[in-house]
């Protein structure tokens, strides 16, 4: 469990923070609600090409196990990840079927290139995402996060690494068969707060700029969201059987789930399966493999509700004669092709939209004891990795648009991906009385093949051809070298760890690793790096060894360098474009150099600095951890601007660097174990990360075009400062804007410049007023509590966010859902009037900057503080006694609500929305005015509320 942010409003935290008092947890008074230190067991953590005791790892390693997981029935693992973990930070980009969320570990180092940790499966890298593996399958999950931890896996390492280790059978297991179940159902969580037809009515009157279109009424009153959105049905079965015999193990299975969206036609389908085999062939010699392969289909991926919000309620779905209205004309400006889900689903072959893709992730191991040298061992590892994708898309002629008469278009996609990895390991560990020696070499190599292609084509002869024969397409056949894509790329590397331990007191880690990358410049291709760590296990001296409070209390420090080969391959050539132009009377298209090579360009590279604290008190009735780390990411890879006498507008150069600083509280707890009678253990975690930009190129402090800002966080907005709106009778309204329309009721926004003896303001306001935002939160963090009572147990897993800035583009003036002049739907709002001044938003058909009112941006920025529960599970757990005649080891039953309550979010009162994002932010909006990184809430698929029942079988 972690510490929380603790206020007189924080009820719930306050009383979970008083459980954990002594008194709860000493003076209990049954027998069996004791945890004998004789009794304990050892846990063990995976640190990279090996295992350790939790007590004698001296990096920052946080570990989940695959019951905590299952907690959160989910497709996958990223939502069960979400507040789990200290400094494990999941981001919500989509919210469609299937989509994988973005993961960030302490945080963002690269301006440019990805900040994506390293996933590991069963020891070998991973280039697919934790999506394309099911949960079921999981063992155990741990996060390396310092670089004393992470140095083992070199560049691949630098944004942190996720280590996935998949259920595998044991020696001497009989035969056991194994079936897990949910179902359910999806809701949204709320509607998009839109306006309703007598709202929209009123605005357009108080904006006077737009007046009804043929197709409206006011008497009219549609609610298009419920012509949209419907219910989502989500299940999942997965079946294995594992068991060994005297020299080996094996563990096989499958897996299918399935999710139809609350938007119509989308859907998400995988099979996956899974197996895995180990071998003792003598005394010696040990072989094995395992594998995970699916595929997935991706249905209607491109739907999308964000038209629907526009349109007007004043417009009804069905005409005269009760046929669905396809197309309409409102605020006599806009005319649409309207999308509801009885339009969509009625289209049949005039409209198409798949991806298919199949991922197959093999590892194949040796493992061979060196004879007569105890402790050594040689092992050969092989993965080998490919990833398939296809993809169409087709709509037919006059489908979805206002025009009857547009021609079909169809297009088609395919991606091919490929890699193997070879690492050759020795190893050597053994004991010598008081002294533990455990040592690692590494020689790896890996090589990664890409290649993508896409064509285009208009006017398809008939429906029923969709997008699977272009070539009878009547119209142009397109291939643009834009959507065509190669590379290769390879990586060399070497790496050595020393790991000793005396007396388990002493501990001290080391390692050096060296890679070299073939998407570097030559000369600048290969660094060399070193990371080391030391743990001084306290408890274990002679005047603690016998304390019955203290049972484990460890002290670590670690330092360490990584780096990151965070561009594209062929950077270091520079880079073409192409521009068409006259030539004679003839076209031509020309190229020309848009990025200048550059032959010295090499590695951003990351110190890290981690201290701990581990302990673990009470009859280990409560363990915890706190750590502090700082970051400094050197010469970052960023575009420096060249002179126009040069003739090339940027160079890719090592230049810039940011930094990462943080805390990291966790703490476990349990308050009653009575196996026969009633347990609780409750959880939580805090993490806050502060980040910052320390230079860029060329000694600049600021680079607007980009939106960095030496000083402030990478993912920094730059924007005006929202203050309130101008009232009547201010003094300096005509002074701070003195344009032809400034009235009160606009938006006013922080003045910066100086003022005049008299006190009023110097000039007007302008671009200088701009702000730099920082969005980053003071906090991040999860909370979880189990409570069991004989066959019942009852999980809570929550989190929370004080702090940081939420953008919601709905509001603001990129989503063009709040222009406040009647032209389309608006977003529910209070806005000004002279008999209503004390409100966030301004005067409908007021000054205006484009289709949105001056300043409109600044109406998307809200505290993205929040607390929620995200998943609460009741489970039954049938009786041994009563299962064991009909030969079955375990059943259990068991009932999931997922994402049903919302606290203290600022954005949740004034809009009722989830307030985690929902998209990233250059995408769904109108207007992309956001990085990418920087996560928002968009017209994406809305939030759900997930309803599901569950089954786990074993006999």
């Amino acid at each position: 469990m972690n510490l929380f942010y603790l206020s007189k409003s924080n009820k719930a935290a306050l009383f979970f923070a008083m459980t954990l008092l002594p008194s709860s947890l000493v003076y209990s008074q049954t027998v069996k609600d004791t945890i004998p230190t004789e009794k304990k067991i050892e846990e063990v953590v995976v640190i990279g090409y090996g295992t350790q005791k939790k007590e004698s790892v001296t990096g920052s390693v946080s570990s989940l196990s695959g019951s905590a997981l299952k907690e959160v029935p989910s497709a996958n693992i990223t939502d069960a990840l979400q507040g789990r973990l200290p400094g494990v930070d999941i981001g919500r980009t989509s919210t469609k079927p299937g989509a994988v969320q973005q993961i960030r570990i302490r945080g963002e180092r690269s301006l440019t290139g990805s900040n994506d940790p390293l996933i590991v499966l069963d020891g070998i890298p991973f280039i697919g995402s934790l999506a394309d593996i099911s949960p079921s399958d999981i063992k155990t999950l741990d996060v390396l996060k310092d670089a004393s931890a992470t140095a083992i896996y070199g560049s691949r390492g630098a944004n942190g690494v996720i280590i996935v280790t998949t259920n595998r059978g044991g020696k001497n297991q009989k035969p056991r068969f194994t079936y897990n179940s949910y179902t359910g159902y999806q809701s949204i969580f709320s509607k998009y707060p839109v306006m309703d037809g007598p709202k929209l009515a009123k605005l357009r009157a108080d904006a006077n700029m737009v007046v009804n279109g043929p197709d409206e009424l006011n008497t009219n009153n549609t609610d298009w969201q419920d012509q949209f959105y419907g219910l989502g049905l989500v299940m999942n079965h997965d079946v294995g059987v594992s068991g060994g015999t005297e020299k080996g193990g094996y563990n096989f299975g499958v897996a299918y789930f399935q999710q139809n969206g609350v938007v119509p036609l989308q859907s998400y389908k995988r099979l996956s399966m899974r197996g895995s085999l180990d071998q003792e062939v003598n005394n010696w010699l040990k072989v094995g493999f395992s594998t995970n392969s699916n595929f997935s289909i991706n249905d209607f991926n491109s739907v999308s509700g964000a038209p629907t919000l526009g349109y007007s309620p004043l417009t009804t779905p069905y005409l005269a004669d009760g046929t669905p209205r396809l197309r309409t004309v409102f605020a006599n400006l806009d005319q649409t092709a309207l999308q509801t889900r009885s339009i969509l689903e009625n289209l049949g072959d005039a409209y198409a939209d798949r991806t298919n893709a199949f991922s197959s992730y093999n590892n194949l191991y040796t493992e061979i004891k060196i004879p007569s040298i105890e402790g050594l061992k040689y092992r050969l590892n092989v993965g080998l990795t490919y990833r398939n994708s296809n993809s169409g898309y087709y709509l037919g002629t006059g489908a979805l648009n206002y025009n009857p008469a547009t021609l079909s278009n169809a297009s088609i996609g395919n991606s091919l991906t490929y890699q193997w990895v070879i690492e050759n390991l020795i190893t050597y560990d053994r004991t010598f009385g008081k002294h533990k020696i455990n040592a690692i070499g590494l020689y790896s190599a890996e090589q990664t093949r890409f290649n993508s292609s896409s064509i285009g084509a208009r006017d398809v002869p008939i429906d029923a051809f969709q997008y699977f024969n272009l070539g009878q397409a009547q119209g142009e056949i397109t291939i643009n070298p834009a959507n065509q894509g190669y590379y290769k790329r390879g990586l060399m590397s070497f790496m050595g760890r020393a790991m000793y331990q005396y007396d388990n007191r002493y501990m001290i880690t080391a390692t050096v690793r060296s890679d070299g990358s073939s998407v570097l410049a030559p000369g600048y291709q290969w660094n060399t790096y070193p990371a080391v760590s030391v743990g001084w296990n306290v408890a274990n001296e002679s005047f603690l060894r016998d304390s019955k409070f203290v049972n484990i209390l460890k002290l670590r420090a670690g330092y360490g360098q990584t780096s990151n080969q965070a561009i594209a391959p062929y950077t270091t050539f520079g880079s073409l474009s192409t521009t068409p132009y006259n030539f004679g009377s003839s076209n031509a298209i020309g190229n020309y150099v848009s990025n200048a090579p550059n032959a010295s360009l090499g590695w951003e590279f990351s110190k890290t600095y981690n201290y701990g604290v581990d302990f673990t008190i009470l009859n280990r009735r409560i363990n915890g951890t706190v750590e502090y780390y700082v970051t400094n990411t050197e010469k970052l890879l960023l575009g420096k601007g060249l002179p126009a006498s040069s003739g090339l507008g940027s160079v890719t150069e090592n230049v810039g660097s940011s930094q990462n600083k943080g805390i990291e509280v966790s703490l476990n707890g349990i308050i009653f174990n009575n196996p026969d009678g009633f347990s609780w253990e409750v959880g939580a975690n805090l993490a806050a990360n502060k980040n910052k930009i320390t230079s860029l190129a060329s000694g600049q402090d600021r680079n607007e075009g980009n939106l960095w800002f030496v000083g402030y966080n990478i993912n920094a907005i730059y924007d005006y400062q929202y203050v309130g709106l101008w009232q009547q009778g201010d003094p300096y309204l005509n002074i701070l804007e003195p344009q032809t329309g400034a009235a009160p009721g606009m938006i006013k926004v922080l003045y910066t410049g100086g003022y005049n003896p008299d006190g009023s303001p110097t000039r007007a306001i302008g671009p200088a007023d701009r702000q730099i935002i920082n969005t980053n939160p003071d906090f991040i963090g999860g909370f979880n509590s189990r409570w069991a009572y004989k066959n019942f147990d009852l999980s809570v897993v929550g989190a929370f966010q004080k702090g940081g800035v939420l953008v919601s583009t709905i509001y603001g003036s990129s989503g063009y859902l709040n222009r406040l002049t009647g032209r389309g739907n608006n977003v529910d709002v209070d806005y000004w009037s002279p008999e209503n001044t004390d409100v966030r938003n301004p005067k409908p058909g007021g000054l205006m900057s484009g289709d949105n009112p001056k300043y409109g941006s600044t109406l998307a920025l809200f505290d993205g503080s929040f607390a929620k529960i995200r998943t609460i599970t009741l489970g039954y757990n049938f009786d041994k006694n009563a299962i064991d005649n009909l030969g079955v080891s375990n059943l259990r039953l068991y009932v999931t609500v997922q994402n049903p309550f919302v606290f203290g979010s600022p954005y949740y009162r004034y809009s009722g929305m989830d307030p985690e994002p929902n998209s990233r932010g250059n995408e769904n909006q109108a207007v992309n005015s956001y990085k990418a990184n920087q996560l928002v809430i968009g017209t994406n698929n809305p939030s759900t509320r997930n309803y599901m029942i569950g089954l786990n079988l074993t006999f």
